[in-house]
């Protein structure tokens, strides 16, 4: 069963105190107070069972913990096992059968504790509350659960289609135009073969056409490859997009075209992800910006927000990022910043440009991608 955290498990054994407290306190008999602590012992494997094991044993798990519950009632009054039920019944099949099954829960321990000579109707009343609080909020942690998978792959899919997309482009290009290079370098090397004999001149002369057009099929093919680059980082800024305006956050971007090596494209892009998940999970925003410019020999790429400003210390995300960006000779500063009377966060990602093209992108950068406004 997946967790929310390795420390929920155990702060959840808090319910086994009234388990405890019947064994030592209430007046029961021997036999009664034996079966109490047997019970107790019985119940923590499964307990277990039920947070690690594999989610299709789940409902065995809960039925054993629920017969337990009930048995407890008739006994000795403790119906903390029942808490523990009602938790996990939530989460057994489909959204639908584990309501019936906490319906059906409820209904078996009213039962038994109608007919408990032990059990009065405010301790009835006070089990079920329980059991329903506890159970409301697993429907809650589960219809989150559910919806932040299918915004995972949401995400997954925009990247496949940016994908997709590119390699359908790449392969448009490479059929109109470099193959139509290549069988006129193949029709020319023919006649060069053929003229080598009769006028070595000529010959000499196809050679040299030869030469030139395939230097610009070469020329085709670099430009094909950095489309592929550029594709990158887009399909991270659609799936940015789709990730905060889903959480209701605003999201613009001003990005240029700049000359990226895949591994620096790559770095920035992840680090994209990582920045636009950290502000929809903590920061609170309503407002995220993101830019990518020259700036002197480096790219700066700068994710803003106007939420309630940066924790500076160094988490896994933080700390990966950086060990990402500086494996390409980059940098990672993040900095809190004061708008007026509000906070925000900006995370600023530096990478170096390739040495011979600094001239030509310092000049211009070209093709400005404009993914939206920020609102005023």
């Amino acid at each position: 069963m997946v967790t929310r955290g390795p420390w929920i498990p155990v702060l959840n054994l808090c319910w086994l105190f009234y388990v405890v407290f019947a064994a030592v306190a209430l007046p029961l008999s021997l036999p009664e107070k034996a079966f109490t602590w047997a019970s107790l012992v019985a119940f923590l494997p499964l307990y277990y069972g039920a947070w690690r094991d594999n989610m299709a044993r789940l409902p065995w798990y809960t039925l054993a913990i629920a017969v337990l519950g009930l048995a407890s009632v008739w006994i000795n009054t403790v119906f903390s096992f029942l808490i523990y039920a009602a938790a996990f019944v939530v989460f057994c099949g489909s959204r639908r059968q584990g309501l019936i099954g906490l319906a059906a829960l409820l209904l078996s321990f009213c039962a038994v504790a109608a007919f408990s000579p032990r059990f009065n109707v405010f301790g009835m009343v006070f089990c079920v509350g329980i059991c329903l609080v506890v159970a409301f909020f697993n429907v809650q942690y589960r219809n989150a659960a559910q919806a932040d998978a299918g915004l995972r792959l949401s995400h997954e899919e925009v990247r496949r289609l940016a994908a997709s997309a590119e390699r359908e482009r790449i392969g448009r290009d490479l059929h109109d135009s470099l193959g139509a290079t290549l069988a006129l370098i193949a029709v020319k090397s023919e006649l060069a073969g053929r003229l080598l004999e009769r006028d070595v001149n000529a010959a000499r002369a196809q050679v040299a056409d030869i030469e030139q057009v395939a230097r610009e099929a070469l020329t085709q093919v670099r430009a094909a490859v950095a489309g592929i680059r550029s594709a990158l980082l887009a399909g991270e800024l659609a799936s940015a997009r789709l990730l905060l305006e889903t959480a209701g956050v605003a999201f613009a971007a001003d990005v240029d075209s700049l000359p990226l090596s895949p591994e620096v494209e790559s770095a920035l892009a992840l680090g994209l992800r990582e920045a636009a998940t950290n502000v929809q999970r903590h920061a609170r925003a309503k407002a995220v910006r993101v830019t990518l410019r020259v700036d002197a020999d480096r790219a700066l790429m700068v994710i803003e927000d106007d939420g309630i400003g940066a924790s500076l210390r160094k988490g896994h995300g933080l700390t990966g990022m950086e060990e990402r960006l500086g494996a390409v000779g980059g940098s990672v500063e993040i900095a809190t910043v004061r708008q007026g009377s509000s906070r925000g966060t900006r995370l600023s990602l530096r990478v170096p440009l390739p040495k011979t093209q600094e001239m030509e992108t310092g000049a211009a950068a070209s093709a400005p991608m404009v993914l939206g406004a920020r609102p005023a």
